[in-house]
């Protein structure tokens, strides 16, 4: 049984996005400013609020169990709960689905808002999110790259969610070498249209009766493309066919030949997809087609790609959110044993026990650390859109691009680890189903795999993002943390300043190490890739987390204890604390093992692994 109470927070929600990041700055762009005050942020944040109590974390019960039902036939292969309908209908009605996806509408909120609102319907039910989460990033590549009268065509429905959205990438023998990929694309007589014919799997919202078409994106090769990810191309194949006019037509050939069952996430249609079985099935190329065999397919859809792997790490986020407070209100309830300091004394609640205490600080902790890494990140993104300055637009672009990755792996590593502290606090009973960490434990598994599996985005991390533009952003990332920890020390938090001091240079070794590896011994970047990303990640969160707890310090000394927002406060700067001086260190056992540079997963034979 999944969780059927909504005990989400907002408070932290809105210091990120009201106190911390400087959103006067964003809102006096001339995307926003002409639409929106700070204060406005409430309005939205309440309504999401209500609506994750009230609608979406009421049907988590039924996606989890039963989930999507596989009927199979050609049209409508895949059923959901009743429960389903009312929910995505009512989070469109509400302007809360694709519609922010709209990024060339008028009036449009900053993303830096859309990621509370994510984070919340995550929390309230990971499965139901994905039904409008994968049609945004679709409309996305859409509204990118595709001809104006393909845009007309399908992005008005997609934003309304009449219609979903798919990323078609996978095959069952191409999965992260997505050069791989068999499908192919046979240009016809019309310009532009070609006939698909190919398999697809572990597509999310691959089909449901949600929406009344599905259009997917579909990553194909022409009969002369190119070998590897030169030859791809990206195509608009919509399940219906959608006529000139935008009517929706026949069945286009599209089968979907089974649902993957799955360890968690029962409630979201993991679907296997045949294009073209009869010999129908039709698509729109997305931009130009294809040049001497080079398509343009994966540079369209690493736009979708990194836009999802921002929103991967939210997702993640919504379950380590959900678990920490299912965790904190057990703790609270529990009656077990005397405090160890009064052996005599009567039974407690077990949240005054030690060791609950620090796993439940270990998993505020990680909350708010991960949530001001990516609302950071957010924040950037939106800034490299919309500042006026293009020098500041090209500045803002290096730091997300450069956060991007770990928003992706070391929030969803995080999930696993933090939803795991969540069922111990619970102990025998967060065993059981009828506790929601349970389920959020097998839900949150997938964000590590999903959108590349995390060691992917160690390898992009420790590569492509640290020597991209001659390693200038890289740079620019890593002087801002330096700035930062240089020149913000205070007396209050002054073993923290000390513990990050050492930890930043502890990490600029690292840093140079991996780049002394890069001429030799690259293998030792693979080897060692995961570890320097969970590095430079708790660095960046423990200056982020650190600059929070000075922000939250001065609001204190500002209203004082007697104010009901005081214990707030107090509890940012002891979260902050915690993390620098609790996990932050595991910095130190990274250069340690750097340095000895130990090869033995390599050097032993393939036959030792018994």
């Amino acid at each position: 049984m999944a969780h059927e109470n909504f005990m989400y927070q907002t408070r932290d929600l809105k210091f990120a996005i009201k106190e911390w990041l400087d959103m006067a700055k964003l809102l006096s762009c001339d995307a926003y400013k002409d639409y929106y005050e700070i204060d406005d942020i409430d309005g939205f944040l309440d309504v999401s609020f209500k609506i994750c109590r009230d609608v979406l974390c009421p049907a988590n019960k039924d996606a989890d169990e039963p989930g999507c039902k596989f009927v199979g036939g050609d049209t409508q292969a895949v059923i959901t709960p009743d429960s389903f309908k009312n929910t995505y209908n009512t989070v469109c009605e509400a302007g809360l689905g694709p519609q922010f996806a709209n990024r060339a509408e008028e009036g449009r909120m900053p993303l830096s808002w859309y990621a509370p609102i994510l984070e919340m319907q995550s929390g309230a039910s990971p499965a139901i999110v994905m039904f409008w989460c994968l049609t945004a990033g679709a409309t996305t590549v859409i509204q990118n790259n595709a001809a104006e009268e393909l845009k007309e065509r399908f992005l008005p429905k997609m934003f309304s969610g009449e219609w979903g959205g798919t990323m078609c990438l996978t095959e069952p023998g191409a999965g992260s070498d997505v050069g791989a990929v068999t499908t192919k694309c046979y240009p016809t007589d019309t310009p532009g249209l070609y006939k698909i014919k190919g398999q697809k799997c572990f597509i999310t919202s691959g089909d449901h009766d949600l929406a009344e078409n599905i259009i997917h994106l579909v990553l194909a090769k022409t009969p002369d493309a190119k070998p590897g990810t030169a030859g791809i191309n990206c195509l608009i194949v919509p399940k219906f066919w959608v006529n000139d006019d935008g009517s929706q037509g026949a069945w286009n050939d599209v089968t979907c030949t089974g649902i993957e069952h799955k360890m968690g996430l029962h409630g979201s249609s993991t679907s296997s997809l045949a294009f073209g079985e009869n010999d129908n099935c039709y698509g729109w190329m997305i931009g130009d087609g294809p040049v001497d065999g080079r398509g343009k397919g994966m540079r369209q859809m690493f736009q979708m790609m990194n836009e999802e792997r921002l929103n991967t790490g939210t997702f993640a986020q919504g379950c380590i959110g959900s678990a920490y407070y299912a965790a904190l209100d057990y703790c609270k309830i529990r009656v077990q044993s005397p405090k160890w300091s009064d052996p005599k004394g009567p039974s407690v609640p077990i949240i005054q026990h030690e060791d609950v205490r620090r796993m439940l600080m270990f998993q505020k902790a990680i909350m708010e650390a991960c949530r001001a890494l990516l609302y950071s990140t957010y924040f950037y993104q939106d800034l490299s859109h919309d500042a006026s300055d293009p020098a500041e637009r090209e500045y803002y672009d290096g730091l997300a691009t450069i956060q991007i990755p770990l928003c992706k792996a070391y929030v969803s590593d995080m999930a696993w680890i933090s939803t795991d502290q969540a069922i111990q606090c619970l102990g025998g009973y967060g065993f059981i189903e009828e506790y929601a960490p349970a389920s959020l434990a097998r839900d949150c598994k997938i964000y590590s795999l999903w959108e590349g599996t995390n060691f992917m985005h160690a390898q992009d991390f420790t590569g492509r993002k640290s020597t991209m533009k001659n390693g200038e952003p890289m740079k620019q990332w890593i002087a801002l943390i330096e700035d930062f920890i240089a020149n913000k020390k205070d007396a209050q938090f002054a073993d923290e300043f000390a513990m990050m001091e050492e930890a930043f240079a502890t990490y600029k070794e690292i840093v140079a190490m991996v780049e002394g590896w890069r001429a030799e011994n690259r293998h030792l970047i693979q080897l060692f890739g995961t570890r320097v990303l969970h590095a430079a990640s708790m660095i960046v969160c423990g200056q982020l987390m650190l600059d929070q707890a000075l922000l939250a310090a001065k609001k204190l000394a500002e209203l004082g204890d007697d104010h009901y927002d005081a214990n707030f406060y107090k509890s940012k700067m002891a979260t902050a604390r915690f993390y620098v001086l609790n996990v932050v260190p595991a910095v130190f056992g990274t250069i340690k093992a750097m340095k000895v540079g130990d090869t033995s997963a390599m050097d032993v034979p393939e036959e030792a692994f018994v």
